[in-house]
């Protein structure tokens, strides 16, 4: 269910500076046909993904192509110039980089996937339907939710869930549909970015170290600003009528609260392995796992008839099994991620990233760039534009890397196909979520933008 999430990838690549450390020279292929033709295959591979809604092309295929193409090209003519190894020592530092990112997102994914086998997004959905809110009381009740679920269950999960409600109660009223999903997207966005499990951005400046876990929090503030204030003006467009309410009762399968718990539990392993034990938050995390597992080897041994399953033939036991977990998480999303921080680093190594980072942290300044960063972040999506951020790595104050954060998180709600969240809702409300629905409300959502800028800069002033 964490399509994109989810998304972000922890550890952010030093990767030139490391490279050039090991093998003593670096080459300039900014100029060279080399780095034209490295730019040219991974524009030409993002467009492939950004048409993934109409050509059905699963957007980790363009993006591993690219990454083999690009880094063949630079192995190449590293080779010819007698620099036989440069190249695999820095796409060495790229893959492990990756690979603490992707076990960490895939542990968070196997405990969202158990969570939902165990039916708590169910009942949670089918608890809310009943209730028999209004229209308006919906809007505020799933943006809310969206806004405080997020930080721990990652915007793009918590957004699918919510707008189920929506779909569920909404039926064919298109107008309401279209604005209470606009709603999530921001408010998942938005609390997504005052946490380090909220968003993959996050998780990459919190695992690279840059901020502190408790740190982000500074950002609440400006997440609930940019929440509320288009959410206040879009309440006045919302239908004040009564939905048909449904009386379906859905209940939590057995182990189910305890799994929350686990989960939490895993976070604050991952949280204490980081800040007090020094060590990757990844090694936390596969901890974490270990809990899941085990008490999934409880469930399945304990399987009574309680567990029977709704796909399941008459009296046949379907009992819980972590692996189908781990087999059910988004390998796309996790394949995409390699595809792009290969990408980006080969771009990086090559000189790219360096001249950007003149441009835009000397040139314009940190806060001109990193505002820059979540406009763009709307048109390319957050988690590259946050990878090459990181490493540029330009020399920041913590108030200026909560800002790139900030700006990252929540610029990607300026347009439907600016975040995981917009894109996945536009799949789930066809026809009732489209883009230029969600353009129309653009300005409001970029007044929030704006404010929650104005706010942090304001309220977070010492850190600047």
């Amino acid at each position: 269910m964490i399509k994109y999430l989810m998304v972000l990838f922890a550890v952010m690549l030093p990767g030139i500076a490391a490279a050039s450390a090991a093998t003593g020279e670096t080459l300039d292929l900014t100029s060279h046909w080399v780095g034209y033709t490295a730019i040219a295959v991974f524009v030409l591979a993002y467009v492939f993904v950004m048409a993934e809604e109409f050509t059905h092309l699963r957007k980790s295929k363009p993006v591993i192509l690219a990454a083999g193409i690009i880094w063949a090209m630079i192995a190449a003519v590293y080779a010819s110039n007698g620099l036989d190894h440069a190249a695999e020592v820095a796409v060495r530092h790229n893959f492990l980089e990756y690979s603490e990112l992707m076990l960490f997102l895939l542990v968070a994914m196997t405990y969202i996937n158990a969570m939902d086998e165990r039916q708590v997004f169910d009942a949670l959905r089918s608890w809310l339907i009943r209730k028999g809110f209004g229209f308006r009381q919906l809007f505020w009740l799933t943006g809310i939710l969206a806004f405080f679920i997020s930080p721990i269950a990652d915007n793009l999960t918590t957004a699918l869930l919510m707008c189920a409600v929506v779909l569920a109660v909404g039926g064919s009223n298109t107008k309401f549909i279209s604005i209470a999903c606009i709603n999530i997207v921001v408010a998942a966005n938005a609390g997504g970015a005052f946490s380090p499990f909220g968003d993959i951005t996050t998780l990459m400046v919190w695992q690279k170290g840059i901020v502190d876990f408790w740190a982000f929090f500074a950002l609440f503030v400006p997440s609930v600003v940019n929440f509320l204030i288009p959410a206040a003006i879009m309440h006045f467009a919302v239908p004040n009528e009564h939905p048909t309410t449904s009386g379906e009762v859905v209940s939590m399968k057995r182990g189910a609260k305890r799994i929350i718990v686990l989960f939490l539990l895993t976070i604050t392993t991952a949280v204490c392995f980081h800040n007090f034990l020094h060590l990757p938050p990844v090694i936390g995390m596969m901890t974490g796992l270990a809990y899941l597992q085990l008490f999934g080897f409880f469930l399945k041994k304990t399987c009574g008839r309680d567990e029977s399953h709704p796909t399941a033939k008459m009296g046949e036991v379907v009992p819980f099994d972590v692996f189908n977990r781990i087999a059910r998480a988004e390998w796309d999303t996790l394949l995409f991620f390699y595809g792009v921080v290969l990408c980006v680093g080969g771009l990086g190594f090559i000189g790219y990233l360096s001249l950007v980072s003149e441009v835009m942290y000397t040139q314009w300044g940190p806060t001109n760039a990193n505002i820059a960063v979540g406009v763009l972040s709307a048109i390319v999506d957050n988690i590259p534009v946050m990878f090459a951020v990181l490493t540029m790595n330009p020399d920041m104050s913590q108030g200026q890397w909560l800002l790139v954060t900030l700006t990252a998180g929540v610029g990607g709600s300026l347009l439907s196909i600016g975040s995981a969240a917009g894109v996945a809702l536009m799949g789930q409300a066809r026809g009732h979520y489209t883009f230029f629905g969600h353009l129309k409300w653009a300005p409001v959502i970029g007044l929030g933008y704006a404010a929650s800028i104005w706010v942090h800069m304001w309220i977070n002033a010492s850190l600047f």
